[in-house]
């Protein structure tokens, strides 16, 4: 069985897990003191030579993005820190924030000293107040310390970091539309080109990157680039939170290398809840292919997953049993997404609405001979035409639950998915008997 590796995690249930003491005490910091005796263009070929992905669901490679970035001109560049984790069952930057917010503050310096940043954001979603205000506090602990502000650690080096509020949107999650929301307008999608890492922020060039790519720089600052690499597979380096949920026995976060199966990981936290059996999974999130049992086995990294149909994503592995209706879960991602489209663009737009539409009446034992095509043909209409991926990920669940479960999709022409599998069969909790 492959190993967890507690590298992040490691100290979450120290009582006080999230001050700065606690995380000095484990290493902490250790790693900015390296990174400021190193020349930056050597922190970014680290970054590069380490393997480090992007952990926000793409997996584009971390140091490259660095490098995109244009010969200093003498004016500003931003590092703007993805925190905007708002999609249905992805729930592993929240915990770290609130567990270890630290590990992100020093990455961050780090992060802006390779890039020669002197102004970097977080950018939170605005309904998490709770971890909003463990940020608030871990940066101002970094600045008493001396990790922030002016002349850290007598390095001549100076920054300022910035904890932002979002409005709860979804679309903010969008690298682009975050940076607009970010400078006070509509959140919605730029065309590109120009890129960030040319006209991001204020115009200015600009690196977006996800919590868990920059909270896991410092281990690799402290550590060599090679002791990362060696972890996860050939090319999906490194190790991640895995995020169990769902009917799984013990559900939570598991840290691994890449490449580790959801067997494994099943084995782990206790296997699918007592006398059930799995029956579909997501492997990176509501916005990704879903699998079934057939794909307990598939290693868990980039490669291995879109080889198998999906994507790796934001690893966020929700676990449904028998009991789980794939018409009504589905049906409730879609409302997700219609919802959540920010109408600039036809097809996503549009489209969402009409597979919000199909996908009710499906539910409802309502639908047409004709509807199953309809909704195939609405998805082939959206995938790949819609002006960012949130129409893409709106499909992905339909596309790939018609391929794996039609018999469900034809029975909602005649049958409500409630009677077919009854909702309280699949309920986590029990629900408590109210008094007379």
């Amino acid at each position: 069985m492959t190993q967890l590796t507690p590298i992040m995690s490691r100290f979450w249930d120290h009582p006080r897990s999230w001050t700065l003491a606690t995380y000095e005490e484990y290493e902490g910091y250790q790693a900015l003191r390296k990174a400021l005796d190193t020349p930056a263009d050597d922190l970014v070929q680290m970054a590069k030579d380490s393997g480090l992905r992007g952990r926000g669901g793409a997996g584009f490679p971390t140091g490259l993005k660095w490098g995109f970035l244009p010969p200093p001109d003498g004016g500003p560049r931003y590092l703007v820190v993805n925190a905007d984790e708002s999609e249905p069952g992805t729930c592993k930057d929240t915990p770290l924030m609130m567990a270890a917010p630290q590990f992100l503050i020093e990455g961050m310096v780090i992060t802006s000293y390779a890039i020669g940043c002197h102004h970097a954001f977080i950018y939170l979603r605005g309904e998490l107040v709770h971890v909003y205000r463990r940020l608030l506090r871990a940066v101002e602990e970094a600045y008493a310390a001396g990790y922030l502000g002016k002349d850290i650690l007598g390095s001549g080096f100076d920054l300022d970091i910035t904890v932002h509020a979002g409005a709860g949107a979804y679309i903010c999650g969008e690298e682009t539309a975050l940076l607009d929301s970010l400078e006070g307008r509509r959140g919605q999608p730029r065309l590109k080109p120009p890129f960030p890492a040319v006209a991001g922020l204020y115009s200015r060039p600009t690196v977006v990157n996800n919590v868990e790519s920059i909270a896991s720089v410092p281990p690799i600052v402290l550590h060599g680039s090679d002791w990362f690499a060696d972890l996860g597979t050939e090319k999906s380096q490194g190790f991640g939170l895995f995020s169990l949920s769902g009917h799984v026995t013990r559900p939570g976060q598991y840290e691994a290398p890449l490449g580790i199966t959801l067997r494994e990981l099943l084995e782990m936290a206790g296997g699918v809840r007592e006398g059930h059996s799995l029956k579909f999974w997501t492997p990176g999130g509501s916005s990704t292919p879903i699998f079934t049992d057939e794909h307990l086995d598939v290693p868990l990294d980039f490669e291995s997953v879109a080889e198998a149909g999906s994507m790796l994503g934001t690893r966020a592995l929700q676990i449904f049993d028998e009991t789980t209706s794939v018409v009504r879960a589905v049906a409730r991602w879609t409302d997700f997404y219609a919802h959540e489209s920010c109408g600039k663009c036809t097809p996503c737009r549009e489209g969402t609405f009409w597979l919000k539409q199909i996908m009710d009446r499906l539910e409802a034992g309502r639908g047409s001979q004709d509807d199953i095509d309809k909704l195939v043909d609405i998805c082939d209409n959206i995938l790949g035409r819609a002006f960012c991926a949130l129409g893409d990920g709106a499909t992905s669940p339909i596309t790939s639950a018609v391929q794996y479960f039609r018999e469900e999709f034809e029975a909602g022409m005649h049958t409500p998915a409630a009677e077919l599998f009854p909702p309280e069969r699949s309920t986590l909790f029990a629900k408590e008997t109210l008094p007379a």
